[in-house]
């Protein structure tokens, strides 16, 4: 099946109604905060997204998305690939009456002023949170050792012996 670009904005309930899938490519350039979060990105992002009523007939989006990024190393400072592979279920927010009746593991997503919901910032927010929030290579591929995280020298008052401090308490207890 080929690949085609996912909708900018849909309406969920008549997207549910119909029980419509996507699955297809949103286009890097379309990702503007996401550019600013990480070093670079590579591909394309693949998305995969489900409409549909469940039993309580609440409208729920479910999807999967997955983009290669460009992260640096905290570590050595260089750049390395990250695979970003992201799995939601989001259901429209309509007030605190839909908070109360949906379920804990549905999400809720703000509809636009149109009633629709917007893909893209749907699921450029979901790679957003998913990035490691210390991006680092696996220590096997990393310049950088373990061994080698201490920086400067330890100064020679610090390892000399110094008063405790209370002994103090010592003299006051007696």
């Amino acid at each position: 099946m080929q690949k085609v670009k996912i909708p900018r904005t849909v309406d969920p309930a008549r997207a549910a109604q119909k029980r419509l899938d996507y699955d297809g490519i949103i286009q890097v350039s379309l990702f503007k905060r996401l550019f600013e979060s990480v070093e670079g990105v590579k591909r394309d992002a693949h998305v995969s997204l489900s409409f549909e009523l469940d039993e309580q007939r609440l409208v729920v989006i479910s999807g999967k998305a997955n983009i290669e990024v460009d992260l640096e190393c905290q570590r050595c400072n260089e750049n390395f690939a990250y695979e970003c592979e992201v799995e939601f279920t989001y259901t429209p927010y309509l007030g605190e009456k839909s908070e109360e009746n949906a379920p804990e593991e549905y999400d809720l997503v703000d509809l636009n002023e149109y009633g629709e919901i917007d893909l893209i910032q749907l699921v450029e927010d979901e790679f957003i949170l998913n990035l490691p929030q210390i991006a680092k290579h696996d220590e096997a591929d990393c310049s950088v050792q373990s061994d080698n995280l201490v920086f400067g020298e330890i100064p020679q008052e610090i390892l000399e012996d110094k008063p405790n401090p209370f002994d103090v308490l010592k003299n006051l207890k007696n």
